[in-house]
């Protein structure tokens, strides 16, 4: 009996220690951002995460690799992908990966690429040559989603399988060999449309769960984005929008848990309140006012959050099931985390064993310290896991201290700043859009405006400034490719 209790407790240790990988998005269009909202390679701790990711890149129906702002991204330009992977000279622990895809891709390129073992040979090819030139560490797929979305296939789900049985070959010889990970969907629903469970964890070093955008505007009622476990009220598929439901979920269908990374926001999804009622599950008319930084209805970064908060006016309350917090000032509605709630997510993961934890993304954190901390969730993360000075992050310097809802949320958010900077069009009043079935629709009168229709119920959303609603992409793309 001894030595049983003294080989679990050996296990258990194993497990915990396990738990050390720090991954850290960042989404490049914020170095377009104005004043003490811009984000720059040069804003990177190196020192804080132990892989950083550069999103996006993109893919042609060729199998090479889109970059998607040349200027931000070339040598020719700014030169981000190269500064990016310069970042090992301060920490040569740092491993560097590049992310393809993103919401904005869709599904059409990777569709018809996985569906030509000729075409994934290309595209497997053209991905080392583009990590050879910049130099980084390994290749991020970030399809949303295989089986999903328009221009996607039934067959995808398998066929995205072999193309990462094809890239673990081709990375495996590859001396040095690179690391091959996948930005993945949470929830069940959304795992079992796009992917062989047990083939990405063959194949892949690591899996992001995006356990976040659990709930948003695109639903009647107040939600939190990322709650760590259900309320005793929730039933049916409002149970299983949670972090603990999702990490479950994929370990139910044969992940392994150490190859799992805890998706964590910095970020809050955001309501305006259609009525008195202000908790969880209150009736709302639609997403909550943009923040000066993110410019997006529905979405603001922890930097604009904690900036309100201090501000004052705001009432905070922490769910006492769902471990999460969430704040209300007149009609407008945040659900988001902080340094506390992250820590907890933090620990649930050593808990069940997993990899890690993940951010999206660097530049909502509190990167400028204008509530206090350097990075204040970065740090709680960081500090949780413990990874110490001598493990693959080293240490960091620069901080100073401290729903009921019958209709299923979209799996991502509805849109994603591109990453180049726009040119403003005019802005004219809303009137509305024709739903004929579930999907979006954009306003007639304005092309920055557009509708998510469910059912007869539509509800609106508003472009990042300066952009257009494609509804052939169902995205805000830039002007001058929307017809308009």
């Amino acid at each position: 009996m001894l030595i049983k209790l003294l080989l679990l407790a050996v296990i258990s240790t194993a497990v915990f220690a396990s738990t050390d990988k720090f991954v850290c998005y960042l989404g490049s269009w914020s170095n377009y951002r104005n004043g003490n909202c811009r984000f720059t390679i040069e804003d990177i701790n190196p020192n804080l995460c132990t892989h950083i990711i550069y999103g996006f890149v993109g893919i042609k129906n060729d199998g090479t690799i889109r970059i998607m702002d040349s200027w931000l991204d070339e040598d020719s330009g700014l030169g981000a992908l190269r500064r990016f992977t310069g970042l090992k000279q301060k920490n040569p622990n740092l491993q560097t990966l590049v992310a393809i895809g993103g919401w904005n891709e869709g599904s059409p390129g990777f569709s018809k690429v996985v569906s030509s073992p000729t075409l994934r040979a290309a595209f497997i090819s053209n991905a080392i040559a583009f990590l050879e030139k910049y130099g980084f560490d390994g290749f991020d797929l970030d399809w949303e989603y295989p089986s999903q979305r328009d221009g996607s296939a039934p067959t995808d789900k398998a066929n995205f399988s072999k193309l990462l049985a094809e890239f673990r070959q081709a990375f495996d010889a590859h001396k040095p060999r690179y690391l091959l990970t996948a930005a993945v969907a949470a929830s069940r629903a959304s795992v079992d449309l796009s992917y062989e469970v047990p083939k990405l964890s063959q194949y892949l070093d690591f899996i992001n769960v995006m356990t976040y955008d659990l709930h948003g505007a695109w639903e009647s009622v107040t939600g939190h984005n990322a709650p760590l476990y259900p309320r005793s009220s929730e039933t049916g598929t409002a149970k299983t929008l949670n972090i603990d439901s999702c990490i479950n979920g994929w370990i139910e269908r044969g992940a392994d848990p150490q190859k799992l990374i805890l998706g964590i926001p910095t970020y809050g999804r955001t309501f305006a309140l259609s009525g008195s009622n202000k908790g969880l599950d209150a009736p709302a008319s639609g997403p909550g006012s943009a923040g000066t930084c993110t410019a997006e209805a529905g979405y603001l970064g922890y930097n604009e959050i904690c900036q309100k908060l201090k501000a004052g006016g705001w009432t905070v309350v922490r769910d006492p099931e769902h471990k999460v917090p969430y704040a209300y000032n007149g009609n407008q509605w945040i659900g988001y985390d902080d340094a506390e709630a992250v820590a907890l997510k933090v620990k649930y993961a050593k808990t069940k064993g997993l990899g890690g934890a993940m951010i999206w993304s660097f530049e909502t954190d509190d990167f400028k310290g204008l509530c206090g901390t350097v990075n204040p969730l970065s740090n709680a993360i960081k500090n949780a896991l413990d990874v110490s000075p001598e493990g693959p992050g080293g240490s960091d310097n620069s901080s100073s201290s401290t729903t009921t809802t019958t209709t299923p949320p979209p799996t991502v958010p509805p849109t994603v700043p591109p990453t180049v900077p726009p040119t403003a069009p005019p802005t004219p009043p809303s009137t509305g859009c024709t739903c004929g079935s579930t999907g979006y629709c954009r306003d007639p009168i304005n092309c920055g405006v557009f509708y998510q229709c469910v059912g007869k119920t539509q509800y609106r959303f508003e472009c990042p400034a300066g952009l257009y609603f494609d509804v052939s992409i169902s995205a805000c793309n830039y002007p001058s490719l929307v017809k308009c």
